[in-house]
């Protein structure tokens, strides 16, 4: 492998564990939807904040108006998750 190869791999596999890094909830499993539908547009508008997991999280925040809208949603259901999981603690 080339070294330009291994390092674009480093960096997909770093910004996919970031993206599902914004879902994630305590005690449970990466949502592999939210994986699937974001970790394009984490690339694509927050890749600069890589590997920074907060940054890239602020990010994705404030870009939701350019998320796509597979992204978009599922972000929003888990926010709402988080809402309703807050409110009944």
């Amino acid at each position: 492998m080339t070294f330009h190869r291994t390092s674009r791999i480093a960096l997909l596999v770093a910004i996919a564990c970031a993206a599902t890094a914004l879902f994630a909830r305590p005690n449970l499993a990466f949502s592999s939807e939210a994986q699937q539908m974001c970790t394009g547009d984490a690339m694509r508008l927050c890749g600069h904040e890589v590997p920074n997991v907060q940054r890239i999280t602020a990010c994705m925040v404030k870009q939701r108006a350019n998320l796509s809208p597979g992204c978009r949603a599922v972000m929003d259901r888990e926010h709402a998750a988080r809402r309703r999981a807050a409110t009944a603690e």
